[in-house]
């Protein structure tokens, strides 16, 4: 089925030239002379990349094979980044290039949205924030507080994240998925 300029919304999921995207931004133009066209932001849905196209008012464009599905990470082997479904139980393996940077905040049993085109898994969304201990970090020195400054902490997942200077190896943290940064000490 191919959608119109007309259909375009926020967040609307289109195919162009075989491509999956979605939109980001769009706004109906009607100019003094001359017709009326559409001036979008759209994002690869499989590189992230956003792009700026202008479609013809009526111009249609086609409409992917999109699937969200909910599925749970079980754990990671020397090829890959096991998944199971919620819905069907079946483990699906995932190869460390499409996990990509999502792979840094991956704890066992988390539950991710995963977005299949034609099929195949193209994106991983991580929940906002995730709740993870302190590996490694160097040890608090007396008189050091939350207002100062931050060090460096590597969580159990691997990331690297700058904590408050009171912060110790083993206390559990609250990340922040998207941006990378420290929200706050949990419990």
């Amino acid at each position: 089925m191919a959608l119109a300029t007309s259909d375009f919304k926020n967040g609307l999921k289109i195919e162009i030239d075989g491509e999956p995207y979605t939109i980001v931004y769009f706004q109906h133009v009607k100019p003094g002379k001359g017709p009326a066209f559409v001036r979008t932001k759209i994002k690869n849905l499989r590189n992230g990349k956003v792009v700026e196209k202008t479609f013809r008012a009526g111009e249609k464009v086609g409409e992917p094979d999109i699937e969200d599905r909910k599925m749970q990470y079980l754990y990671a082997d020397a090829e890959s980044l096991i998944f199971m479904d919620t819905q069907t139980y079946d483990q699906i393996p995932f190869s460390h290039e499409q996990v990509g940077d999502a792979r840094k905040y991956l704890t066992e049993n988390l539950d991710v949205d995963v977005l299949f085109w034609n099929g195949k898994p193209i994106n991983i969304d991580l929940p906002p924030f995730i709740e993870v201990p302190i590996a490694k970090c160097d040890p608090g020195m007396k008189g050091d507080t939350a207002q100062g400054g931050t060090k460096p902490a590597t969580v159990e997942t691997g990331a690297v994240v700058l904590v408050p200077l009171f912060l110790k190896e083993g206390e559990r943290i609250r990340i922040d998925t998207r941006s990378g940064e420290y929200v706050e000490r949990v419990g």
